[in-house]
Protein backbone atom coordinates (compact mmCIF):
# COMPACT_ATOMS: atom_id res chain seq x y z
CA UNK A 1 0.00 0.00 0.00
CA UNK A 2 1.12 3.15 -0.71
CA UNK A 3 0.96 6.15 1.95
CA UNK A 4 -0.73 9.57 1.87
CA UNK A 5 -0.26 10.97 5.17
CA UNK A 6 -2.79 13.41 4.71
CA UNK A 7 -5.19 10.53 3.71
CA UNK A 8 -4.32 8.83 7.62
CA UNK A 9 -6.26 9.27 10.28
CA UNK A 10 -5.34 6.63 12.59
CA UNK A 11 -1.95 5.86 13.64
CA UNK A 12 -0.59 2.96 16.11
CA UNK A 13 2.84 2.77 17.25
CA UNK A 14 4.66 -0.66 18.24
CA UNK A 15 7.18 0.04 20.55
CA UNK A 16 6.30 4.04 21.08
CA UNK A 17 8.63 4.55 23.62
CA UNK A 18 11.67 4.64 21.70
CA UNK A 19 13.81 7.75 21.62
CA UNK A 20 13.12 7.59 17.68
CA UNK A 21 9.87 6.29 16.84
CA UNK A 22 7.91 8.44 19.69
CA UNK A 23 8.92 11.70 17.81
CA UNK A 24 7.34 10.43 15.03
CA UNK A 25 4.23 10.00 17.28
CA UNK A 26 4.56 13.22 18.03
CA UNK A 27 4.79 14.51 14.88
CA UNK A 28 1.78 12.68 14.04
CA UNK A 29 -0.25 14.05 16.91
CA UNK A 30 0.69 17.26 16.00
CA UNK A 31 -0.87 16.41 12.75
CA UNK A 32 -4.21 16.15 14.30
CA UNK A 33 -4.14 12.33 13.61
CA UNK A 34 -5.54 10.05 16.45
CA UNK A 35 -2.28 8.21 18.26
CA UNK A 36 -1.94 5.45 20.16
CA UNK A 37 0.71 3.32 21.14
CA UNK A 38 1.98 0.08 22.88
CA UNK A 39 5.39 -0.59 24.53
CA UNK A 40 6.92 -3.13 26.70
CA UNK A 41 7.55 -0.54 29.42
CA UNK A 42 6.79 2.97 31.22
CA UNK A 43 9.82 4.89 30.96
CA UNK A 44 10.16 9.20 30.62
CA UNK A 45 9.42 9.16 26.72
CA UNK A 46 6.14 7.52 27.28
CA UNK A 47 5.13 9.20 30.54
CA UNK A 48 5.76 12.45 28.42
CA UNK A 49 3.60 10.98 25.05
CA UNK A 50 0.48 10.24 27.59
CA UNK A 51 0.92 14.03 28.68
CA UNK A 52 -0.13 14.50 25.02
CA UNK A 53 -3.75 12.63 25.56
CA UNK A 54 -1.54 9.76 23.67
CA UNK A 55 -3.08 6.05 24.61
CA UNK A 56 -0.40 3.75 25.25
CA UNK A 57 -1.02 0.43 26.76
CA UNK A 58 1.90 -1.18 28.83
CA UNK A 59 3.40 -4.57 29.20
CA UNK A 60 3.41 -7.73 26.26
CA UNK A 61 3.66 -5.94 22.99
CA UNK A 62 0.65 -7.59 20.62
CA UNK A 63 -0.86 -7.64 17.54
CA UNK A 64 -4.59 -7.35 19.24
CA UNK A 65 -3.52 -3.95 20.77
CA UNK A 66 -4.07 -2.60 17.36
CA UNK A 67 -7.65 -1.29 17.41
CA UNK A 68 -9.50 -1.77 14.17
CA UNK A 69 -9.62 1.19 13.03
CA UNK A 70 -6.19 1.94 12.54
CA UNK A 71 -5.04 2.95 9.36
CA UNK A 72 -1.03 2.83 9.96
CA UNK A 73 1.01 0.84 11.93
CA UNK A 74 4.71 2.06 12.25
CA UNK A 75 6.99 -0.14 14.89
CA UNK A 76 10.45 -0.02 16.08
CA UNK A 77 12.74 -2.24 13.67
CA UNK A 78 13.56 -4.05 17.11
CA UNK A 79 10.34 -6.56 16.58
CA UNK A 80 11.89 -7.67 13.46
CA UNK A 81 14.46 -9.78 15.41
CA UNK A 82 13.18 -10.38 19.03
CA UNK A 83 9.59 -10.31 18.32
CA UNK A 84 9.20 -12.80 15.07
CA UNK A 85 5.38 -13.86 15.89
CA UNK A 86 4.40 -9.97 16.08
CA UNK A 87 6.31 -9.23 12.74
CA UNK A 88 5.56 -11.94 10.80
CA UNK A 89 1.77 -11.35 11.46
CA UNK A 90 1.85 -7.54 10.72
CA UNK A 91 3.47 -8.40 7.66
CA UNK A 92 0.64 -11.24 6.83
CA UNK A 93 -2.56 -8.89 7.21
CA UNK A 94 -3.75 -6.38 4.69
CA UNK A 95 -5.67 -4.12 6.69
CA UNK A 96 -3.42 -1.31 7.37
CA UNK A 97 -0.46 -0.07 6.08
CA UNK A 98 2.81 -0.82 8.16
CA UNK A 99 6.04 1.10 8.03
CA UNK A 100 8.88 1.23 9.90
CA UNK A 101 10.73 4.27 12.10
CA UNK A 102 13.42 4.38 9.60
CA UNK A 103 11.15 3.96 6.70
CA UNK A 104 9.10 7.02 8.01
CA UNK A 105 12.13 9.03 8.14
CA UNK A 106 12.11 8.64 4.48
CA UNK A 107 8.20 9.32 3.92
CA UNK A 108 9.06 12.33 5.78
CA UNK A 109 12.09 13.09 4.06
CA UNK A 110 10.22 13.31 0.52
CA UNK A 111 8.72 16.52 0.57
CA UNK A 112 11.67 18.67 2.90
CA UNK A 113 14.94 19.80 2.35
CA UNK A 114 16.42 17.07 4.27
CA UNK A 115 19.80 17.74 6.66
CA UNK A 116 20.73 14.30 8.03
CA UNK A 117 23.38 14.01 10.59
CA UNK A 118 25.24 10.80 10.42
CA UNK A 119 28.31 9.26 12.29
CA UNK A 120 29.61 6.66 14.96
CA UNK A 121 29.85 9.44 17.58
CA UNK A 122 28.23 13.24 18.31
CA UNK A 123 25.21 13.43 15.71
CA UNK A 124 23.15 14.01 18.58
CA UNK A 125 24.65 17.13 19.81
CA UNK A 126 25.72 18.23 15.91
CA UNK A 127 21.45 17.91 15.41
CA UNK A 128 20.36 19.67 18.56
CA UNK A 129 23.20 22.34 17.82
CA UNK A 130 21.63 22.75 14.10
CA UNK A 131 18.12 23.16 15.66
CA UNK A 132 19.96 25.68 18.00
CA UNK A 133 21.37 27.63 14.76
CA UNK A 134 18.16 26.69 12.53
CA UNK A 135 15.33 28.02 15.21
CA UNK A 136 17.56 31.40 16.26
CA UNK A 137 18.01 32.67 12.76
CA UNK A 138 14.46 32.04 12.42
CA UNK A 139 14.05 29.13 9.91
CA UNK A 140 11.30 27.40 11.54
CA UNK A 141 12.73 23.91 10.85
CA UNK A 142 11.42 20.32 11.89
CA UNK A 143 13.65 18.44 13.52
CA UNK A 144 13.93 14.87 14.93
CA UNK A 145 16.67 14.32 16.92
CA UNK A 146 17.84 10.36 18.99
CA UNK A 147 17.70 12.10 22.44
CA UNK A 148 15.80 15.20 24.19
CA UNK A 149 16.53 18.58 23.51
CA UNK A 150 16.49 21.11 25.94
CA UNK A 151 14.27 24.05 25.44
CA UNK A 152 14.98 27.63 26.75
CA UNK A 153 11.98 27.46 28.98
CA UNK A 154 13.44 24.46 30.68
CA UNK A 155 10.67 21.77 28.61
CA UNK A 156 12.96 18.71 26.58
CA UNK A 157 11.64 16.88 23.37
CA UNK A 158 12.86 14.93 20.86
CA UNK A 159 10.48 16.91 17.74
CA UNK A 160 10.13 20.44 16.54
CA UNK A 161 7.26 21.09 14.37
CA UNK A 162 7.98 23.44 12.03
CA UNK A 163 6.89 25.28 9.32
CA UNK A 164 9.93 25.99 6.90
CA UNK A 165 11.17 24.15 3.93
CA UNK A 166 13.95 22.44 6.37
CA UNK A 167 13.85 18.68 7.35
CA UNK A 168 16.92 17.98 10.35
CA UNK A 169 17.63 14.32 11.18
CA UNK A 170 19.82 12.30 13.22
CA UNK A 171 20.30 9.56 11.01
CA UNK A 172 21.70 5.72 12.13
CA UNK A 173 23.67 3.63 10.69
CA UNK A 174 22.96 1.08 12.66
CA UNK A 175 21.25 -2.31 10.26
CA UNK A 176 22.06 0.69 7.46
CA UNK A 177 18.35 2.45 8.47
CA UNK A 178 19.49 6.02 7.32
CA UNK A 179 19.15 4.39 3.86
CA UNK A 180 15.89 5.06 3.84
CA UNK A 181 16.38 8.85 3.94
CA UNK A 182 16.43 11.43 0.89
CA UNK A 183 19.03 13.72 1.75
CA UNK A 184 20.09 17.15 0.49
CA UNK A 185 23.02 17.29 3.09
CA UNK A 186 24.64 14.56 4.68
CA UNK A 187 26.87 15.59 7.74
CA UNK A 188 29.11 12.80 8.86
CA UNK A 189 30.72 13.70 12.18
CA UNK A 190 33.16 10.60 12.18
CA UNK A 191 33.34 7.25 11.26
CA UNK A 192 34.53 4.45 14.11
CA UNK A 193 33.89 0.64 14.57
CA UNK A 194 30.83 0.18 16.30
CA UNK A 195 27.48 -2.05 15.81
CA UNK A 196 29.86 -4.87 14.87
CA UNK A 197 26.58 -7.10 16.15
CA UNK A 198 25.60 -6.21 12.45
CA UNK A 199 28.40 -5.00 10.38
CA UNK A 200 31.48 -7.27 9.69
CA UNK A 201 34.46 -4.99 9.83
CA UNK A 202 34.93 -1.31 9.46
CA UNK A 203 35.13 -1.72 5.47
CA UNK A 204 31.52 -3.05 5.68
CA UNK A 205 30.39 0.40 7.85
CA UNK A 206 31.83 2.62 5.31
CA UNK A 207 30.37 0.70 2.79
CA UNK A 208 26.92 1.64 4.56
CA UNK A 209 27.87 4.98 4.65
CA UNK A 210 29.06 5.20 1.19
CA UNK A 211 26.04 4.31 -0.31
CA UNK A 212 24.18 6.86 1.82
CA UNK A 213 26.27 10.01 0.54
CA UNK A 214 25.59 8.07 -3.02
CA UNK A 215 21.86 8.83 -2.61
CA UNK A 216 22.73 12.55 -2.68
CA UNK A 217 21.28 15.09 -5.39
CA UNK A 218 24.29 16.51 -7.76
CA UNK A 219 23.32 19.95 -6.29
CA UNK A 220 23.57 18.31 -2.91
CA UNK A 221 26.32 18.45 -0.50
CA UNK A 222 28.46 16.36 2.27
CA UNK A 223 30.08 17.84 5.25
CA UNK A 224 32.34 16.09 6.91
CA UNK A 225 36.29 15.92 7.92
CA UNK A 226 38.37 15.14 4.89
CA UNK A 227 41.64 14.16 6.66
CA UNK A 228 39.44 11.27 8.23
CA UNK A 229 40.97 8.31 6.96
CA UNK A 230 38.00 6.67 7.22
CA UNK A 231 36.24 8.80 5.59
CA UNK A 232 38.21 9.66 2.52
CA UNK A 233 36.87 6.89 0.91
CA UNK A 234 33.94 7.27 1.60
CA UNK A 235 33.42 10.79 -0.05
CA UNK A 236 35.87 10.06 -3.08
CA UNK A 237 34.73 10.78 -6.20
CA UNK A 238 30.79 11.13 -5.47
CA UNK A 239 28.92 13.49 -7.21
CA UNK A 240 27.76 15.74 -4.53
CA UNK A 241 29.54 19.07 -3.28
CA UNK A 242 32.08 17.79 -0.15
CA UNK A 243 32.73 20.47 2.36
CA UNK A 244 35.59 20.23 5.18
CA UNK A 245 33.87 21.31 7.90
CA UNK A 246 37.83 21.29 9.61
CA UNK A 247 37.95 25.03 8.27
CA UNK A 248 35.48 26.10 10.31
CA UNK A 249 36.86 24.68 13.17
CA UNK A 250 37.55 27.34 16.35
CA UNK A 251 39.03 26.45 19.32
CA UNK A 252 38.65 29.34 21.19
CA UNK A 253 35.10 29.23 20.83
CA UNK A 254 33.08 29.80 24.04
CA UNK A 255 30.10 26.93 24.48
CA UNK A 256 28.29 25.63 27.26
CA UNK A 257 29.11 22.38 27.16
CA UNK A 258 32.77 21.31 27.10
CA UNK A 259 35.17 19.30 24.65
CA UNK A 260 37.20 19.69 21.62
CA UNK A 261 34.72 17.07 20.32
CA UNK A 262 32.18 19.07 20.98
CA UNK A 263 33.59 22.08 19.32
CA UNK A 264 34.20 19.67 16.29
CA UNK A 265 30.40 19.34 16.23
CA UNK A 266 29.62 23.34 16.44
CA UNK A 267 32.12 23.22 13.53
CA UNK A 268 30.35 20.90 11.12
CA UNK A 269 26.98 22.36 12.30
CA UNK A 270 28.22 25.98 11.12
CA UNK A 271 29.43 24.67 7.66
CA UNK A 272 25.81 23.24 6.90
CA UNK A 273 24.61 26.84 8.12
CA UNK A 274 26.60 28.60 5.53
CA UNK A 275 25.55 26.46 2.59
CA UNK A 276 22.01 27.29 3.59
CA UNK A 277 23.12 30.98 3.68
CA UNK A 278 23.22 31.25 7.53
CA UNK A 279 26.70 33.16 7.97
CA UNK A 280 29.22 31.94 10.10
CA UNK A 281 29.53 34.54 12.24
CA UNK A 282 25.77 34.59 13.02
CA UNK A 283 26.19 30.29 13.46
CA UNK A 284 28.71 30.84 16.15
CA UNK A 285 26.39 33.17 18.24
CA UNK A 286 23.69 30.83 17.90
CA UNK A 287 25.76 27.46 18.73
CA UNK A 288 26.71 29.51 21.53
CA UNK A 289 23.73 29.47 23.39
CA UNK A 290 23.37 25.67 23.12
CA UNK A 291 22.53 24.22 26.10
CA UNK A 292 23.19 20.50 25.72
CA UNK A 293 21.17 17.60 25.22
CA UNK A 294 19.68 15.10 27.73
CA UNK A 295 21.93 12.24 28.75
CA UNK A 296 25.40 14.24 27.40
CA UNK A 297 27.32 16.10 30.26
CA UNK A 298 24.07 16.49 31.35
CA UNK A 299 24.21 17.96 35.58
CA UNK A 300 21.66 15.73 37.49
CA UNK A 301 22.04 17.86 41.05
CA UNK A 302 24.74 18.38 43.95
CA UNK A 303 24.33 16.21 47.15
CA UNK A 304 24.59 18.23 50.43
CA UNK A 305 27.46 17.17 51.09
CA UNK A 306 28.44 19.20 47.99
CA UNK A 307 29.10 16.10 45.53
CA UNK A 308 28.18 16.72 41.94
CA UNK A 309 26.18 13.90 39.90
CA UNK A 310 26.19 14.07 36.37
CA UNK A 311 24.69 11.53 33.55
CA UNK A 312 26.31 10.64 30.19
CA UNK A 313 25.19 8.46 27.51
CA UNK A 314 29.06 7.63 26.23
CA UNK A 315 29.41 3.86 25.40
CA UNK A 316 32.29 3.15 23.48
CA UNK A 317 35.35 4.06 23.69
CA UNK A 318 35.84 7.10 21.68
CA UNK A 319 33.05 8.33 23.60
CA UNK A 320 34.14 7.76 26.87
CA UNK A 321 37.53 9.25 26.56
CA UNK A 322 36.01 11.82 24.92
CA UNK A 323 33.65 12.72 27.81
CA UNK A 324 35.97 12.56 30.41
CA UNK A 325 38.80 14.56 28.72
CA UNK A 326 35.56 17.73 28.59
CA UNK A 327 35.22 16.83 32.40
CA UNK A 328 38.78 17.94 32.89
CA UNK A 329 38.58 20.88 31.03
CA UNK A 330 35.82 21.90 33.51
CA UNK A 331 36.84 19.93 37.07
CA UNK A 332 41.23 19.82 36.35
CA UNK A 333 42.94 17.32 38.27
CA UNK A 334 45.61 19.12 39.29
CA UNK A 335 42.96 21.54 41.39
CA UNK A 336 42.06 18.32 43.12
CA UNK A 337 38.91 17.12 41.59
CA UNK A 338 38.05 14.07 42.25
CA UNK A 339 35.91 12.05 39.44
CA UNK A 340 34.39 8.26 39.85
CA UNK A 341 32.21 6.71 37.14
CA UNK A 342 29.46 4.46 37.47
CA UNK A 343 29.63 2.40 33.73
CA UNK A 344 27.45 -0.15 32.40
CA UNK A 345 28.74 -1.82 29.59
CA UNK A 346 26.07 -2.12 26.46
CA UNK A 347 26.01 -4.73 24.60
CA UNK A 348 28.11 -8.12 25.23
CA UNK A 349 29.37 -7.83 21.19
CA UNK A 350 30.22 -4.49 21.70
CA UNK A 351 32.53 -4.86 24.70
CA UNK A 352 33.70 -8.12 23.44
CA UNK A 353 35.02 -6.60 20.23
CA UNK A 354 36.15 -3.55 21.66
CA UNK A 355 37.51 -4.70 25.00
CA UNK A 356 41.31 -3.28 24.62
CA UNK A 357 39.86 0.02 23.66
CA UNK A 358 37.54 0.62 26.80
CA UNK A 359 40.12 -0.67 28.74
CA UNK A 360 42.45 2.11 27.99
CA UNK A 361 39.44 4.59 27.81
CA UNK A 362 39.15 5.52 31.80
CA UNK A 363 42.50 7.32 31.91
CA UNK A 364 40.83 10.59 33.07
CA UNK A 365 39.16 9.03 36.00
CA UNK A 366 39.85 8.32 39.39
CA UNK A 367 37.72 5.70 40.09
CA UNK A 368 35.81 3.19 37.74
CA UNK A 369 32.36 0.88 38.64
CA UNK A 370 31.52 -1.30 36.68
CA UNK A 371 28.07 -2.69 36.54
CA UNK A 372 26.42 -5.93 34.83
CA UNK A 373 26.32 -5.79 30.96
CA UNK A 374 23.15 -4.19 29.41
CA UNK A 375 22.31 -7.04 27.15
CA UNK A 376 19.54 -5.51 24.95
CA UNK A 377 18.64 -7.49 22.52
CA UNK A 378 21.24 -10.21 22.96
CA UNK A 379 22.19 -13.27 24.55
CA UNK A 380 24.58 -14.39 26.98
CA UNK A 381 26.96 -17.08 25.42
CA UNK A 382 29.48 -16.30 28.46
CA UNK A 383 32.56 -15.39 26.72
CA UNK A 384 32.38 -11.70 28.21
CA UNK A 385 31.66 -9.89 32.21
CA UNK A 386 31.89 -6.99 33.53
CA UNK A 387 34.80 -8.42 35.75
CA UNK A 388 36.54 -8.99 32.59
CA UNK A 389 36.08 -5.80 31.67
CA UNK A 390 37.23 -4.41 35.08
CA UNK A 391 40.15 -6.53 35.29
CA UNK A 392 41.31 -5.39 31.81
CA UNK A 393 41.18 -1.82 32.75
CA UNK A 394 42.95 -2.40 36.20
CA UNK A 395 45.97 -3.71 33.63
CA UNK A 396 45.99 0.23 32.64
CA UNK A 397 44.97 2.46 35.03
CA UNK A 398 44.59 -0.05 38.36
CA UNK A 399 40.97 2.08 39.49
CA UNK A 400 38.08 -0.15 38.81
CA UNK A 401 35.97 -2.41 40.80
CA UNK A 402 33.08 -4.83 39.49
CA UNK A 403 29.47 -5.25 41.17
CA UNK A 404 27.61 -8.46 40.20
CA UNK A 405 24.26 -6.43 40.10
CA UNK A 406 22.83 -2.71 40.93
CA UNK A 407 21.67 -3.63 44.73
CA UNK A 408 25.50 -4.48 45.43
CA UNK A 409 26.88 -0.80 44.15
CA UNK A 410 24.05 1.13 45.55
CA UNK A 411 25.39 0.02 48.81
CA UNK A 412 29.11 0.23 48.25
CA UNK A 413 28.26 4.25 47.25
CA UNK A 414 25.82 4.28 50.36
CA UNK A 415 29.60 4.02 52.89
CA UNK A 416 31.50 5.79 50.29
CA UNK A 417 29.59 8.38 50.28
CA UNK A 418 29.72 10.09 53.73
CA UNK A 419 33.57 10.31 53.25
CA UNK A 420 33.15 12.68 50.03
CA UNK A 421 32.66 16.16 49.43
CA UNK A 422 33.49 19.14 47.79
CA UNK A 423 35.71 18.34 44.80
CA UNK A 424 33.91 15.14 43.78
CA UNK A 425 32.14 14.10 40.87
CA UNK A 426 29.86 10.77 40.21
CA UNK A 427 29.16 10.15 36.71
CA UNK A 428 26.87 7.75 35.78
CA UNK A 429 27.68 6.29 32.19
CA UNK A 430 26.61 4.29 29.38
CA UNK A 431 23.52 3.68 27.30
CA UNK A 432 21.43 1.47 29.46
CA UNK A 433 20.43 2.07 33.21
CA UNK A 434 23.56 3.29 34.68
CA UNK A 435 21.61 6.83 35.56
CA UNK A 436 18.98 5.04 37.89
CA UNK A 437 22.21 4.52 40.23
CA UNK A 438 22.47 9.02 40.05
CA UNK A 439 18.69 8.72 40.79
CA UNK A 440 18.85 7.15 43.67
CA UNK A 441 22.36 8.68 45.32
CA UNK A 442 20.21 12.03 44.91
CA UNK A 443 17.06 10.86 46.82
Amino acid sequence: MNLELSKINNVHFIGIGGIGISAVARMMKVMGKNVTGQDMQDGEIVKELKKLNIEINIGHQSYENISDDTELVIYTVAIETYDKELFEKLKSQDKFIIKSYPEMLGVISEDKYTIAVCGTHGKTTTTGMLKEIFVDNGSDPTVIVGSLLKDKDGSRTNFIHGTGSHFIVEACEYRRSFLNINPDIVVITNIDNDHLDYYKDIEDIKSAFRAFVEKLPEDGYVVCNIDDENIKDVVNGIKAKVINWGEYFDGELKLKIPGIHNKKNAAAATAVALTCGISKEKSQEYVKNFPGTWKRFEFKGKLPNGVLVYDDYAHHPTEITSTLEGFREIYPKSKGWNITVIFQPHLFSRTKLLLNDFAQSFYDADQVIILPIYYAREVDDGSISSLILSDEINKFTHNSKVFLDFKSSENYLGAELPSMGEKNIIVTMGAGEASKIGDIILK
